[in-house]
């Protein structure tokens, strides 16, 4: 019953983002969705958490989590829990499940705090690409995107930006520590040292 309703909602969520958002969202698009949609499952089976109305909310919260963009850029987590919370009745969801959706979407926004292991792991979800093997592509992707918008000028900036978010950020599930911390501290280093003095 559970896994229909989230088909439906998950039809319904990626044809919006796919039409709606804008093509200058290049790392913001559908394809982040779907691939917080993917960590965050991977995760949860790692942690063993096999609870099906846990998983079904999780996965549903990585499905609203950057909806918010399809409205704005700023401050989009609200946005976002502000669309699940118009939608979401229509495919039964209680105010209660509905609540831990937002609880979910809120908990990305940076610096994000997690306060249950479901949080935790869309948390993780998020930033997984920190410590994964296409981290330069996706970076790219992200600092093009703030490019656009006169929110970073040159690689330079991009990258004070992105070494100051890397020595703040951690991540909380075991799985993630285990998987990605020691990459993700190795980006660090080749990003420091590109932006050192010759």
């Amino acid at each position: 019953m559970l896994e229909k309703i989230y088909e439906n909602i998950r039809k319904a969520i990626l044809l919006k983002l796919a039409h709606e958002l804008t093509h200058d969202l290049l790392y913001h698009g559908v394809h982040h969705t779907i691939d917080v949609e993917t960590q965050a499952i991977r995760i949860a089976q790692s942690e063993k958490i096999t609870d099906q109305e846990e998983l079904f909310l999780l996965k549903t919260g990585c499905l609203y989590h950057d909806t918010g963009f399809l409205f704005t850029y700023h401050e989009h987590e609200t946005a976002g829990c502000d669309l699940a919370k118009k939608e979401l009745p229509a495919f039964g969801l209680t105010n209660k499940q509905i609540d831990i959706v937002c609880g979910l979407i809120m908990a990305t926004k940076i610096p994000q705090t997690p306060l249950t292991v479901q949080e935790e792991i869309i948390c993780d979800a998020d930033l997984d690409y920190l410590g994964r093997a296409d981290f330069f592509n996706i970076s790219r992707t992200l600092f093009e995107e703030l490019k656009a918008r006169n929110f970073v000028a040159t690689e330079y900036d991009w990258n004070v930006i992105q070494i100051k978010f890397f020595k703040q950020h951690s991540y909380f599930t075991t799985t993630d520590k285990k998987l990605r911390t020691v990459q993700k501290q190795l980006y660090l280093e080749m990003i420091a040292a590109a932006n050192s003095p010759a």
